[in-house]
C-alpha cells in the first residue's frame, strides 16, 4: 500500500517521497480514504503512529492546489512544540502547493504571527490560549473554518484545555467536518466528540490483545539510589545502539540540574523546561531534531507531543505521576515502526505510586528490582561495554559538545526559573543594594569610631535641640553646648 493507492495526489505523494516518506502507517490507511470522503472521524492509535498525515494530507487535498486566501482549516494541539512540528509536517507535504501554514502559540510576540495570518495562510496550527486570544481581538477569523482537528485530545483534557477548545467550536461554523485524534479515549472526550461530530466513525488500530504500551518498546523499571543516578544515567547514555535520548525529570529546576551534571560528565544534552524562553525552548529542540544534541532533559508538560521519530531510549529520571503520564512519556520513544528502550526509575519513597502505575497497566512488576551503577544486570539489560563509567574522557568527548547549554540561567545566582533569568545587569545590581544595606554601614561605622569623643546633641546640655555641634551658637532658650 502506499500513499498515491490511499487516493492522495501526486503532488503531495511526490512531497513526502523527497522525505522518504513512502509507506503510511495502520492509521493513515484507515483514517486517509474515509476523511477524503468529509466523514467525520475519531482516530484512536498510540502515540508515534503517524496521526498527524492520517489528517493531515486528506485536509491539504480537500484546500486544493490553489487555495484562497484566509483561514479555511484550523488544527488545535495541547502545546508549542507540537503546533511547531505539526505545522512542519503540513508544510512538507504542501511543499508543491501554494498552501500556507502558520504555527500559532504562545511565548512569541503576537506580530510575525498575525503578520502570516494576514498574508492569507489557510491552515492554522495551534494552541487554544493563543487561538483564542487572537480570535477575540478579530486578529483571527474562524468563520469560514472548513475542517478542524484536535491533535492529542486527551493530553488537552489533562492540561485543562477542553474549555478553551469548547470556545474554539463556538467560533466556527456547523458545517465544519471535524475530526479528532486522540491515544486514548477517556469519557470526557467520547462526549465532546458526541457533542460536536456528526455521527463520527471510530477508528482504532491498537490491538486489544497488545496492552496498552506500544510493543516495540522494551522496558525496564529500576528502584535506583537517588545519590546514585546520574552515575548510572551515565552509563545508560554509552550503552550499544544509543541514540536520541529523551530524559524526564519532575521539575524545571531538576531538568536544568541534569542537564548541567551531564554536560560536565562530557554528554552532548540540552535542557528544555517551562522557565525557558521560547527561543532558548525552539533553540533546543531544533539542535535536538538535527543530532546537534543528542540528550533532551525535559519536564514532562513541556515535552508533551515531541515528535522526533528516531529517538532511541527515554529516560524517566523522576516517576511520572499516574499511568497515562507514562504512555505520554514512553511513547516518545519507539515511533514510526522502529524499537525503543524505556528506563525508570523508582525512589524508595515513589513505590506506593509505582504500585499504582504497575496495576493500571498490568506490567507484573510491583518490586522494581534494586539497581546500582556497578550493578550486573544493568550492564546486560541495557548492553553497556563492561567498564563503562558515567563520565566521558575529555579526549572522547563528541564533535559539537562544550561547556555550555543555551538554556544555563543567566546572571550570578546559578538558579534556573524566574530570578535566575534576569540578567546580569539586574543582578548586579540587587548585589551593590545588598552591600549598601548590609556592608557599608559597618564600614561608615568603624570609619567614624575615632570620632566617638565629639559632642553629640542628645548627650549635651539641652538634649532637645537635635542639632549637630556646628549650631551650638544658637542659644535662644538656652545657653551654648559646652566644649
Amino acid at each position: 500500500m502506499n500513499f498515491k493507492e490511499l487516493g492522495i495526489d501526486q503532488d503531495i505523494v511526490d512531497a513526502l517521497e523527497s522525505r522518504g516518506i513512502t509507506s503510511p502507517f495502520p492509521i493513515q490507511e484507515q483514517a486517509i480514504p474515509l476523511a477524503l470522503t468529509g466523514q467525520d472521524i475519531i482516530g484512536q492509535a498510540k502515540t508515534g503512529t503517524g496521526k498527524t498525515l492520517g489528517f493531515g494530507l486528506p485536509l491539504l487535498q480537500s484546500l486544493g492546489i490553489n487555495p484562497e486566501p484566509g483561514a479555511k482549516a484550523l488544527v488545535v494541539v495541547p502545546t508549542r512544540e507540537l503546533a511547531i512540528q505539526v505545522a512542519d509536517d503540513l508544510k512538507l507535504a504542501s511543499a508543491n502547493r501554494s498552501t500556507q501554514v502558520a504555527a500559532i502559540y504562545g511565548g512569541k510576540s503576537y506580530e510575525d504571527q498575525v503578520a502570516e495570518i494576514n498574508a492569507g495562510a489557510q491552515v492554522i496550527v495551534g494552541t487554544p490560549g493563543r487561538l483564542i486570544d487572537l480570535s477575540k481581538q478579530k486578529l483571527l477569523d474562524l468563520s469560514n473554518i472548513r475542517f478542524m482537528v484536535l491533535d492529542e485530545a486527551d493530553e488537552m483534557l489533562d492540561l485543562g484545555f477542553l474549555p478553551d477548545v469548547e470556545k474554539l467550536f463556538a467560533y466556527t461554523p456547523d458545517g465544519r467536518q471535524t475530526m479528532l485524534f486522540s491515544a486514548t479515549m477517556p469519557g470526557t472526550i467520547v462526549t465532546m466528540a458526541r457533542k460536536y461530530q456528526n455521527r463520527p466513525v471510530h477508528i482504532r488500530t491498537n490491538d486489544p490483545d497488545e496492552g496498552q504500551t506500544k510493543a516495540d518498546i522494551k522496558q525496564f523499571i529500576y528502584r535506583a539510589h537517588a545519590l546514585d543516578k546520574d552515575e548510572v544515567v551515565g552509563r545508560i547514555l554509552q550503552a550499544e545502539g544509543r541514540g536520541k535520548t529523551v530524559i524526564f525529570t519532575k521539575t524545571k529546576r531538576q531538568a536544568s540540574k541534569v542537564s548541567e551534571e551531564l554536560i560536565d560528565r562530557g554528554f552532548n544534552a540540552c535542557a528544555l523546561h517551562g522557565d525557558m524562553t521560547q527561543e532558548a525552548r525552539e533553540r533546543s529542540m531544533a539542535a535536538f531534531r538535527a543530532g546537534k544534541k543528542d540528550i533532551l532533559v525535559a519536564t514532562e508538560v513541556a515535552a508533551r507531543g515531541i515528535d522526533v521519530d528516531d529517538v532511541t531510549h527515554v529516560i524517566n529520571y523522576t516517576i511520572p505521576e499516574d499511568e497515562k503520564a507514562y504512555l505520554h512519556r514512553v511513547g516518545r520513544t519507539g515511533r514510526a515502526g522502529r524499537t525503543g528502550i524505556a528506563v525508570t526509575f523508582v525512589d524508595w519513597e515513589d513505590l506506593t505510586r509505582w504500585t499504582h502505575i504497575n496495576t493500571a497497566l498490568e506490567f507484573g512488576q510491583p518490586d522494581p528490582t534494586e539497581t546500582y551503577s556497578s550493578s550486573d544486570h544493568l550492564f546486560k539489560d541495557l548492553e553497556i561495554p563492561a567498564g563503562t563509567k558515567g563520565r566521558i574522557a575529555k579526549s572522547k568527548r563528541p564533535e559539537g559538545w562544550k561547556p555550555g547549554d543555551d538554556e544555563k540561567p543567566r546572571g550570578n545566582s546559578g538558579r534556573a526559573g524566574g530570578q535566575a533569568g534576569r540578567n546580569h545587569k539586574d543582578g548586579a545590581g540587587r548585589g551593590d543594594k545588598s552591600r549598601h544595606r548590609g556592608g557599608d554601614r559597618p564600614h561608615k561605622s568603624n570609619g567614624d569610631a575615632p570620632k566617638s569623643d565629639a559632642p553629640k546633641t542628645e548627650s549635651h546640655g539641652g538634649g532637645e535641640h537635635k542639632r549637630p555641634p556646628r549650631q551650638r551658637n544658637r542659644t535662644k532658650g538656652g545657653k551654648p553646648a559646652a566644649n
